[in-house]
């Protein structure tokens, strides 16, 4: 029950870009399609999946035991450069669309704060393997989510007779404030 608690938490009520505010760049960037929103979606969940659960077992099987920990974000960051790599390399060579449509925002995963908030999260918590699983894979949900939602509404927003002082991210962030309202009001869920 408590990994199911910490799973839903993460995906809608603790949701890393409307409750922390993290990965903006890629929230506001990439989610003028659904498609793209998708991609990055699918990208930054493989990373910070695969970068959590290492960086996991770097801090806890050899930075520790070395007492090294103050390395911990140094070697976390080039762990998450790593696997930014592994994907751009992978979508650039399997889907050159996707690649296109990503841009910019595709190399700036690693940079992005969401990636290396989790992994430094997982430590600071004291998550064990198996929670550290549950939360490296529920966080990047709750991005896709939302990215996906928030995409939804955009391409309608394109579309919609906006005032023209409001049109663009000015709109884009009146709703992403509705939604983190919206989202907040289901802190009572679990």
């Amino acid at each position: 029950m408590e990994l199911f608690s910490l799973f839903i938490s993460a995906i809608f009520i603790n949701n890393i870009i409307l409750n922390k505010f993290l990965g903006m760049c890629p929230f506001m960037g990439v989610s003028r399609k659904t498609s793209s929103a998708l991609g990055m979606g699918g990208a930054v969940t493989f990373v910070i999946f695969f970068s959590s659960l290492i960086t996991w077992g770097l801090f806890e099987y050899v930075l520790e035991p070395l007492s090294l920990q103050y390395m911990d974000l140094i070697t976390f960051i080039l762990i998450i450069a790593s696997f930014v790599q592994l994907v751009e390399m992978i979508i650039k060579k399997y889907s050159p669309s996707l690649y296109k449509a990503l841009g910019i925002y595709l190399p700036l995963i690693t940079t992005n704060c969401a990636v290396l908030f989790v992994a430094l999260e997982n430590i600071k918590q004291g998550f064990t393997f198996v929670e550290s699983v549950v939360y490296s894979l529920a966080v990047p949900i709750g991005f896709t989510l939302v990215l996906i939602i928030f995409s939804a509404i955009r391409e309608r927003l394109d579309i919609a007779d906006v005032p023209k002082p409001l049109k663009g991210n000015p709109v884009a962030m009146i709703v992403a404030a509705i939604m983190a309202l919206a989202f907040s009001g289901l802190a009572g869920l679990v």
